[in-house]
């Protein structure tokens, strides 16, 4: 069966474009949206700098500048789709969305991981400028949990109430939601107040705002990459099923990474062929061909 990863990042975790290809290969990956991340320095955690491009490459825009999305696409064209996301805290990011998409035919906004709460204007702004060009969004959302004594914590775009703000502020523009508080919010619970991932095994339960926004507003989608997107499924299998069933239109493949645990879990559910179809490959062909 065709698939595409919905959700990568070149030179990611040590991964040059020749190792990229061949894992590719080795998972039955076709196609892969590779995404850019652009933020300030001052933003992320000193611990991303072994697996980040732009620390090595002296790059003004990272930590995974657009220039290395763009040098894959030129050396294997037909194994990637282009995304770009400038930081919309620049006074000229919907100009540089524009110029990516214009010039050089990126056609997804990603990955948005920045230090700023989603529904500020500037963000606002770019994310109109993203419906406007018809380039879907990819968002990584993770809220902070708890105090931790006031310690220093690594946060992104807000929480589920932000996300929430953004869905009716840009009604034009699709978004791929993706990472922990995005994901944690499949459950009523209140896991999301003090944990990133949750146990495994833990029932999911009822009045999760993931599946009430999915319902509320069809611009939202489901990025189901990294431990965020596979843990949330795993925790209750049973729910997933559901879950994959009720959403089977609104959720992306996709890894974030280089293994395939996702895969080997969707594989094992017993899933019909027309379900996995549309999450392994031809959500995200709709998504862009009629997008476009």
């Amino acid at each position: 069966m065709k698939i595409i990863d919905a959700h990568n990042h070149p030179d990611w975790h040590k991964h040059d474009l020749n190792k990229y290809l061949q894992n590719m290969d080795a998972n039955g990956i076709t196609q892969t949206w590779l995404l850019s991340w652009e933020c300030g320095p001052e933003d992320y955690s000193k611990t991303y700098s072994q697996v980040i491009p732009s620390e090595i490459f002296g790059e003004k825009y990272g930590p995974i500048p657009f220039s290395r999305c763009l040098s894959y696409k030129e050396r294997a064209p037909e194994r990637f789709i282009l995304g770009y996301a400038p930081d919309p805290r620049t006074p000229n990011a919907c100009k540089r969305l524009e110029a990516a998409h214009d010039i050089y035919g990126a056609q997804v906004c990603g990955e948005v991981k920045v230090r700023m709460m989603y529904d500020d204007r500037d963000a606002l702004r770019l994310f109109r400028t993203a419906g406007r060009l018809k380039m879907p969004v990819t968002l990584h959302l993770e809220d902070e949990r708890g105090d931790r004594d006031g310690a220093w914590q690594e946060w992104w775009g807000g929480d589920i109430d932000t996300l929430e703000r953004m869905l009716q502020m840009c009604p034009d523009t699709l978004f791929l939601g993706h990472a922990l508080t995005f994901w944690i919010h499949i459950s009523g619970d209140d896991l999301y107040k003090t944990a990133g991932y949750p146990p495994v095994p833990c029932p999911v339960q009822p009045g999760g705002r993931l599946p009430q926004l999915l319902r509320q507003y069809p611009n939202l989608f489901c990025d189901w990459s990294a431990g965020s997107g596979y843990m949330a499924l795993k925790r209750d299998p049973v729910f997933a099923k559901e879950f994959l069933d009720e959403f089977q239109d609104r959720i992306l493949y996709a890894r974030d990474y280089f293994d395939s645990k996702h895969r080997e879990f969707l594989d094992n559910m017993g899933l019909p062929d027309a379900i996995l179809e549309k999450v392994y490959f031809k959500n995200a062909e709709r998504l862009l061909k009629e997008y476009a």
